[in-house]
């Protein structure tokens, strides 16, 4: 029987995209999705709201009321860091599993996440695309080849209206690879603006570019005395974070309660 689906966020662009991907999918049964409070949109069928066509599931405003009516069995949530948090506690309570993309999360929202975990299937990532996801397996991979005499950069650039900086990919990137040297975040540095000095041993760079229409690029700099490599990932659609999520969707519904990563869904 094919699982039950709700999308939040249905008018924004990544919840639509999720609609794309997931409405011919065979696993899953599209049951609802979820828009802003004081929208006024409730009742509306949710692809029509998202442009992709009737799909007789109508959306609600308070994620309690879709648990109420829909019975959802999996959650994609890619919204609002509040919305989030709603999701999860609401997901928990009924075992629902829940792929978040979300990114910008507080302390807060991620310990809720964390609770959730402890009663449900929680896949929590800030790029679903496969690819970047290779590319963070890839990274780590050569941290640990090349050693502390190649300094690290990472080099993030999306559209003008993103709200996060750095972006919670970049952050990720940054996480692996200092847990691939045997660092922690304290070797963060998101600019150098202004600075005097060297550059400190084991260091890990983040910067942040904006401008345009551009979905994601992210570019990692190995450099060393003579020498350099760079590897890029540039996402051309949001279609592939799409895709991605509705293959953590089905991969998570068939797990124990958990704390999940893209890493864990594709076996990395």
């Amino acid at each position: 029987m094919p699982r039950r689906v709700l999308v939040t966020g249905v008018t924004g662009r990544m919840g639509a995209a999720v609609l794309r991907a997931v409405r011919g999918d065979v696993r899953f049964s599209v049951v609802g999705g979820t828009v802003r409070p004081g929208s006024g949109l409730a009742g509306q069928d949710a692809g029509v709201l998202a442009g992709v066509g009737p799909l007789g599931a109508p959306v609600f405003e308070e994620v309690t009321a879709a648990f109420a009516k829909a019975r959802p069995e999996v959650v994609i949530d890619f919204s609002h860091p509040e919305s989030t948090a709603a999701c999860a506690e609401a997901c928990a309570q009924r075992g629902a599993a829940l792929v978040v993309g979300t990114t910008g999360l507080s302390a807060a929202v991620r310990e809720t996440l964390d609770r959730a975990s402890r009663s449900t299937a929680v896949v929590l990532s800030p790029n679903m695309s496969v690819g970047i996801n290779v590319l963070f397996d890839v990274a780590a991979h050569l941290v640990r080849v090349l050693g502390d005499a190649w300094d690290v950069e990472v080099l993030e650039l999306h559209h003008r209206a993103k709200r996060d900086a750095p972006s919670g990919t970049a952050l990720r990137l940054a996480e692996v690879l200092a847990k691939a040297a045997g660092h922690d975040a304290s070797v963060f540095r998101l600019a150098r603006a202004g600075e005097v000095g060297p550059r400190p041993a084991g260091e890990i760079g983040l910067q942040t570019l904006r401008g345009g229409d551009v979905v994601g690029e992210h570019t990692l700099f190995f450099l060393s005395d003579g020498e350099r490599i760079e590897l890029t990932h540039r996402a051309t659609s949001r279609e592939q974070f799409a895709r991605g999520a509705v293959r953590a969707a089905a991969w998570a519904s068939a797990q124990e309660a958990g704390l999940y990563s893209m890493q864990d869904v594709l076996g990395l």
